[in-house]
């Protein structure tokens, strides 16, 4: 199991409550922590996180709100615990230096210290209705926020009492009607002020903090699906987005147009990744498949069948993804040569010993 985890080149959550880590090249999944004792509503995974920088630990939110430690070195979970409070499922999860930060439905962030015992260290009220909580990966203490009829807003830890930004809706559409908010999953771009969400109403929509408009600077749709995961193309002006029917397609933010399109997705994508140092990007989504897209030529790569709807992912980026196998320790590489010596040897019957004749007396 320990050797599984660590030559697991993605990690994927299930309703189920499995945390499933896969083999990209062997095309095998392993699953770990599966309860069948708790109710399948209250074990299933809603949000996955690195640990620390090194990935070696995952934290793992689950729907009954307990978040679990996962050890990647030894393929077991190590601690467990409850972070009560607010209502509904996780719907962000984030590593902040040694605490851990929690969101739920209901709007409620806490940041939970390392210790077990004590209570949360800090609490925000984002609002009700929330759909995600997304982490800036270059300023950790930062943290975005979006939800129906909650617009987006970002946040700083170091100064907690108000968001230092909230997004402004759009003007009315052409019959003068309010247009309605639903936001569905978000991004910072990294070594930027830039954000960019995804609705539940096809809208792709780009905001800059910097600008004195707090309304988005640009807007484009996509499909005829709410968009329901988003994730950024590394090193370009691009997002990858994926709708409630399993459309995915690439769309570029500077001229707001779709590039492509990724097919094979069946089902609601509700996990999008892009790998930062390769051409791919990873989805997976209620129908039951992970699948990894090449960006550039838009084939699809890889497509595991992991038997559970499932809810989230997370890369594995520490490891060479083009080796083929682990290379064995070297007492097995001793062992089986001396094995294959021993084979090659010519084998020598032993000759049979001759039976004794005894002498009769009297004869």
């Amino acid at each position: 199991m320990a050797a599984a985890a660590r030559w697991s080149h993605v990690w994927v959550g299930a309703e189920t409550g499995a945390l499933k880590g896969v083999n990209l090249q062997k095309k095998e999944a392993t699953n770990y922590g599966t309860d069948w004792t708790v109710p399948r509503g209250a074990a299933g995974v809603c949000a996955l996180c690195w640990g620390e920088p090194a990935q070696s630990e995952l934290l793992v939110g689950c729907r009954d709100r307990s978040v679990k430690l996962f050890s990647t070195e030894k393929g077991k979970f190590r601690e467990s615990r409850v972070c009560p409070g607010g209502d509904g499922p996780f719907c962000g999860l984030a590593a902040y230096g040694s605490t851990i930060i929690t969101c739920v439905e209901s709007g409620l962030i806490k940041v939970w210290p390392e210790n077990e015992t004590e209570k949360a260290q800090l609490e925000l009220e984002a609002g009700a209705g929330l759909c995600r909580m997304r982490q800036d990966p270059t300023r950790p203490h930062r943290l975005g926020t979006g939800g129906k009829e909650n617009a987006l807003k970002v946040w700083d830890l170091q100064r907690p009492q108000e968001p230092v930004f909230r997004a402004k809706n759009v003007r009315n559409d052409w019959l003068d009607l309010r247009v309605p908010i639903w936001d569905r999953d978000l991004q910072f771009f990294p070594d930027s002020e830039k954000i960019v969400t995804c609705t539940a109403h096809r809208q792709v929509r780009l905001y800059d903090p910097r600008s004195p408009r707090r309304r988005p600077v640009l807007e484009t749709t996509f499909g005829d699906a709410p968009l329901t995961a988003l994730a950024l193309v590394p090193g370009e002006t691009s997002v990858v987005v994926g709708s409630a029917q399993g459309d995915m397609a690439v769309i570029d933010l500077r001229q707001g147009r779709v590039l492509k399109c990724l097919k094979g997705a069946a089902g609601c994508v509700r996990g999008l990744q892009c790998h930062p140092g390769l051409p791919l990007v990873a989805s997976c989504g209620l129908d039951r498949f992970l699948r990894v897209h090449h960006l550039g030529d838009k084939r699809l790569r890889h497509k595991v069948y992991l038997k559970s709807r499932l809810t989230c992912l997370l890369l594995s980026t520490q490891q060479d993804w083009e080796a083929k196998e682990e290379p064995p320790p070297p007492a097995e590489v001793k062992e089986e040569e001396g094995d294959a010596l021993w084979d090659t040897m010519e084998t020598i019957p032993t000759p049979a010993k001759r039976a004794k004749k005894r002498k009769i007396s009297g004869l």
